[in-house]
């Protein structure tokens, strides 16, 4: 028998799927692009489906011919895009809103005039901003047809893009996140490690329709692969985190930077809370077992999207 690891990159222009020797040696690798959405300026949205399309083509060709299921599925994702997820349908209702998304900006600055923003940058390390998921939410709930009556008949769960993968490859058993993932939504109170009816209140949001928050590392359920293969999904982290991570920047005062569709520099302070004084974003980070440590984030959106851009629409 051949123990391998399967590793899932679903980021914010395609899905790559890795299969891992024990040497962590690459055996096979796939990638899928899937298509961006700009309906209009300052509006990024993605398909839930062809997201999952993609990840579904390239685990089906990372796993071609392979007898022996992995011993563990790991996912890193692109953070803050979320999805209403109607768990009856196993769908998203209509598009996701992207990370790059500006539409909440006229009610984040209408927050921040209420006096809302001390609260969550003390709850939650980041400012209130378009970029995290929670006015995408509100937007979500008071603006897409279905999605609010769908959310109060308890249907409805606000994903981000890994609690979306691990719904689809568990068939629905388990639709969970992370701390990392969690901690960029804005209903995340990153030093009681819980979600918080305090910042979902102020949004018209409802604990019920988040999904559950479990270790990094630990069991997300069982992934049905392609070739009727099975494995336990046994780490998810968001993707600069978990570059982070795998860059072994596990102890305080390491850091990395990562050159992706953005440029994002992580500081791995440890169980040190470091509140920045100079526009970073404190953060939750996967420490060495898997238990969440803090982290210093600076983030530019636009690094690899600009060359994609000059590829595809100059």
């Amino acid at each position: 028998m051949t123990r391998t690891l399967l590793a899932i990159d679903a980021g914010t222009t395609g899905v790559t799927a890795i299969l891992f020797d024990e040497q962590l040696e690459p055996l096979a690798r796939s990638t899928r692009e899937f298509e961006q959405l700009f309906p209009e300026p300052g509006r990024v949205e993605h398909e839930a489906q062809a997201i999952l399309q993609a990840l579904d083509a390239t685990l089906a060709e990372v796993l071609r011919g392979v007898s022996d299921a992995p011993a563990a599925v790991g996912i890193t994702n692109q953070r803050e895009t979320v999805f209403a997820l109607d768990l009856e349908q196993g769908r998203a209702l209509g598009t996701g809103i992207v990370w790059q998304d500006r539409r909440t900006a006229a009610r984040c600055g209408e927050l921040k005039a209420a006096g809302h923003e001390d609260l969550y940058r003390a709850r939650t390390g980041l400012v209130l901003d378009p970029y995290f998921s929670g006015t995408k939410i509100e937007w979500l709930l008071a603006q897409r047809e279905g999605v609010a009556d769908a959310a109060r008949a308890g249907r409805v769960r606000f994903c981000t893009v890994d609690a979306l993968i691990v719904q689809h490859l568990t068939a629905g058993e388990r639709c969970a996140t992370d701390p990392t993932n969690a901690s960029r939504t804005l209903l995340y109170d990153i030093d009681a490690k819980e979600w918080s009816a305090e910042l979902a209140a102020p949004l018209g949001i409802d604990l019920a329709w988040l999904p559950e928050v479990q270790p990094s590392i630990s069991d997300f359920g069982e992934a049905r692969l392609p070739g009727g293969l099975r494995s336990v999904i046994h780490g998810v982290a968001g993707d600069q985190q978990a570059a982070l991570f795998g860059q072994g920047c596990l102890s305080e005062g390491s850091f990395k930077n990562t050159y992706g569709t953005g440029c994002f520099l992580l500081l791995n302070t440890g169980e040190r809370r470091v509140d920045s004084s100079s526009g970073l974003l404190t953060t939750l980070a996967v420490g060495p077992a898997g238990a969440p440590c803090y982290a210093l984030e600076g983030s530019v959106f636009s690094g690899g999207l600009i060359v994609q851009w000059l590829r595809d629409g100059l």
